[in-house]
C-alpha cells in the first residue's frame, strides 16, 4: 500500500485487506485516483464478488448496467450485484474514491440483502443504507490520506456489521460457494451437487436464490476474476500461462470469456488499466 496520495496529478491506485473480523464479508479496499481524460468509457467485468463504490470526488456515470431491464444513472456511492455480463460506465471527469469487493454474504449483513436481490443491478448505496451512506462517503472525503480512510471503512463497516441482524443463509448454500471459491471456479457442478447431496437442479434453484447466478455462472466469474487479478498482479503472466493457471482448456477458452464476459480482448481490457 501508499501512502499518502500522489500530489503530481496522476492517476493512482492503492490496495489494502481489511480488518480481519472484515474478511467474511469484505475481501478487499482498493482506493483510486483518476485524472481528467477525454471522454470514453469503461468496461465493468463481473467477478466473484459485489461491487461497492464510494466517490469523494466526482460520480460514477453506469451507461448501462448487466441486466439491459435495469435502469442505468450516476451515482456518488452504488454497489453492483452479481453478473456475468459487462456494465458499461462513462468515463472522462476526474475522479477519487473507493472500491470494496463486497462477498454475498457481505451483503447480506452490511446491506440487509441478499445478493440475489441486487444481481445484474446497480442500485443508490442511499437506497440500501439511507443517510448512513451519505455520512460515511462525508466522513471519508474528509481524511487526507489513503491508510486513514481504510481505517475508517474497517470502523464503519465494523460498527455496521455489529448492528445488523443475523442472517441465517442455507447452510448448503453457503458451503455450495465455499467450494466454488476454494476451487477458483474449477469444481465441475456435477461433483458439487454430490458434495453438497442435492440433485443439481435443486442446487441450482436453492443458489440462485440466495446468490442471483446460477452455480454454473458463478463458477466461471470467480475464474474470471482469478484469471483478472493475475493478469493485474505485478507479476503478470503471459495469457496462456494465465488460462492454465485458472483451470481454462486453453487460451482460447479464456479468450473467449473475455469476449463474453467482459465485451473486449484482453489485451484491450489491460490496455484500460495502465497502471496494474
Amino acid at each position: 500500500m501508499t501512502d499518502p496520495t500522489r500530489p503530481d496529478g496522476g492517476s493512482e491506485l492503492v490496495w489494502a485487506r481489511p480488518a480481519p473480523a472484515l474478511r467474511p464479508l469484505v475481501d478487499l479496499y482498493s482506493g483510486y485516483r483518476m485524472p481528467a481524460t477525454a471522454p470514453g468509457t469503461h468496461m465493468g467485468v463481473p467477478g466473484g464478488h459485489l461491487t461497492f463504490l464510494l466517490c469523494l470526488d466526482g460520480e460514477v456515470d453506469v451507461l448501462r448496467t448487466p441486466d439491459p431491464d435495469r435502469s442505468s444513472g450516476s451515482y456518488r456511492a452504488m454497489v453492483g450485484g452479481l453478473h456475468d455480463r459487462p456494465a458499461v460506465i462513462g468515463t472522462g471527469p476526474a475522479q477519487t474514491g473507493l472500491q470494496l469487493r463486497l462477498t454475498w454474504l457481505g451483503a447480506r449483513i452490511l446491506l440487509g440483502a441478499p445478493a440475489s436481490a441486487l444481481a445484474g443491478d446497480v442500485v443508490g448505496l442511499g437506497d440500501l443504507l439511507g443517510r448512513r451512506g451519505e455520512i460515511l462517503v462525508e466522513r471519508l472525503a474528509e481524511v487526507p490520506t489513503w491508510a486513514g480512510r481504510f481505517a475508517l471503512l474497517d470502523a464503519a463497516l465494523t460498527k455496521l456489521a455489529a448492528g445488523a441482524p443475523r442472517p441465517d443463509p442455507h447452510r448448503e448454500v453457503a458451503r455450495a460457494w465455499h467450494r466454488l471459491a476454494a476451487t477458483g471456479g474449477t469444481l465441475r457442478i456435477e461433483q458439487l451437487a454430490r458434495e453438497i447431496g442435492w440433485s443439481r437442479r435443486h442446487l441450482a434453484l436453492r443458489f440462485r436464490d440466495e446468490i442471483g447466478l446460477s452455480p454454473k455462472s458463478a463458477a466461471r466469474v470467480i475464474r474470471f476474476e482469478r484469471a483478472c487479478d493475475l493478469l493485474r498482479g505485478r507479476t503478470r503472466p503471459a495469457l496462456a500461462d494465465t488460462a492454465a493457471l485458472c483451470g481454462y482448456a486453453d487460451q482460447a477458452h479464456l479468450a473467449r470469456d473475455f469476449r463474453e464476459l467482459a465485451g473486449l480482448t484482453a489485451t484491450e481490457w489491460l490496455a484500460e488499466r495502465p497502471d496494474g
